[in-house]
């Protein structure tokens, strides 16, 4: 077969399929399969960054479980693995960061109190309450501290405050915030313990005062363990991670505005893996009974290296 210079002989689709061993029919099928995925994989996306919008750095994990009903609605076939090859091959997964600024200053002549929570598993809201401080980075030179107060059954943040200072004024602006909490949710005066690490903040007269002032039970880590305050270094991660390094802030009044908003959104529309994948503000106000749904890595390792040993 003669071959003019810049073109190419046409070759029909049942030799094609010959060469390769496979019938049209099975072609067919497999080029629509393909573009039938290519839609749902863009339906997909489409609603990740929906959710994005939202959540800007809300993880695969959580991510899934906010899809599921979307899924089964478009009749869309995709489990987590297949989510997160998708969320990988669009740039969409998530980088943690790590912690470089501390905000703990241990070493003062303040009363330091014993850890009153050690293994103990809250069963109600308003039984634990932990808190923390952490640095909110801003620009190049100036960081700003927040405060949190999270209710450890819900994990809902029930107190916060942005300063930009560590003094202990910004702990005690959040803890008033969560006192006052405490009367809109009928039967919270119940036993309350409210742990912390032994940072001058929370041992200080003013922040102790006020915990004595409405019964509340006084706690504190004994290490400088951050596993000895877990809820609330996970919490302070997921504002600073998933929500506050996504925008730009120049003042304290901007960063509190700001908080205010993802504080609002971490509440009542994020998943928590540690509730069932619900939202903390709909566990802390129904009381439901929920199931960890992640792994405790850790401790699975722990115990392996007790064994051996």
């Amino acid at each position: 077969m003669a071959i003019i210079k810049g073109q190419y002989p046409r070759i029909s689709l049942a030799r094609l399929c010959g060469w390769f061993v496979i019938t049209r029919q099975a072609y067919y099928q497999d080029s629509y399969r393909k573009i039938e995925v290519s839609i749902e994989e863009s339906l997909v996306l489409k609603e990740v960054n929906a959710i994005h919008s939202l959540h800007p750095k809300l993880g695969g994990c959580k991510i899934y479980g906010k899809i599921e009903t979307f899924l089964t609605i478009h009749q869309i076939k995709m489990g987590r693995d297949a989510l997160f090859d998708l969320l990988a091959r669009n740039n969409l997964l998530v980088r943690r960061r790590k912690r470089k600024v501390a905000t703990t200053m241990s070493h003062h002549w303040f009363r330091k109190y014993p850890n009153l929570i050690v293994n103990i598993v809250p069963i109600r809201r308003n039984q634990i309450w932990v808190s923390d401080i952490t640095y909110w980075k801003i620009n190049e030179d100036k960081h700003l501290y927040i405060s949190l107060v999270t209710d450890a059954y819900s994990k809902k943040i029930v107190g916060y405050y942005v300063a930009d200072n560590l003094e202990a004024v910004g702990c005690i602006k959040a803890l008033q915030m969560a006192v006052m909490s405490l009367r809109q949710v009928p039967g919270s005066r119940l036993p309350l313990c409210h742990h912390s690490d032994r940072g001058i903040q929370y041992c200080s007269n003013q922040y102790v005062k006020l915990l004595q002032d409405n019964n509340i039970d006084i706690s504190m880590t004994e290490s400088g363990d951050p596993r000895d305050n877990a809820i609330a270094e996970r919490i302070n991660g997921i504002l600073k991670n998933e929500y506050l390094s996504a925008y730009q802030v120049s003042s304290v009044r901007e960063a509190s505005a700001l908080l205010h908003d993802v504080v609002e959104l971490y509440n009542n529309d994020r998943p928590h893996m540690s509730i069932s994948n619900l939202s903390p503000d709909f566990v802390h106000h129904n009381q439901v009974q929920t199931t960890r749904l992640w792994k405790n890595h850790y401790l699975k390792k722990t115990n392996v290296n007790e064994k051996q040993d």
